[in-house]
């Protein structure tokens, strides 16, 4: 599924013009994938301009959800943006793979890992 953001120019046309499926999103808001887990995610310059309109820790943790075990991201974007999609990514235990900014742009590939916490809290 070909996923275009709603801030960004509208790419869908030739989506469907070359025979493949593709919607409208606002990445700022859940992503209903029920009952699907996707592959890959491929994100041009998405974190940048979401960064203007809500924090990107909700964003990561909604990436995190839709996309499988061993699943890929693959980010292109600005440095700042990387470096924090980075930090998030870590915190989430993805491995990442590939970090590489030159002249403030920078692309990052990373795999989700299949982490689950070993030790659980006591409920009382």
């Amino acid at each position: 599924v070909n996923v275009v953001n709603v801030n960004a120019p509208d790419t869908l046309p030739i989506i469907y013009e070359r025979g493949l499926f593709g919607i409208y999103h606002d990445w700022c808001e859940s992503f209903s994938t029920y009952p699907r887990t996707y592959d890959l995610l491929h994100a041009d310059h998405l974190f940048s301009k979401l960064k203007e309109r809500c924090k990107l820790a909700p964003v990561m943790a909604e990436i995190d959800r839709i996309l499988r075990p061993g699943g890929k991201l693959i980010v292109r974007d600005e440095s700042a943006a990387i470096g924090e999609v980075e930090n998030l990514l870590k915190s989430l235990h993805w491995e990442v793979h590939l970090t590489f900014s030159k002249d403030r742009e920078g692309i990052l590939s990373a795999t989700k890992s299949d982490w689950r916490p070993t030790t659980y809290a006591a409920i009382s």
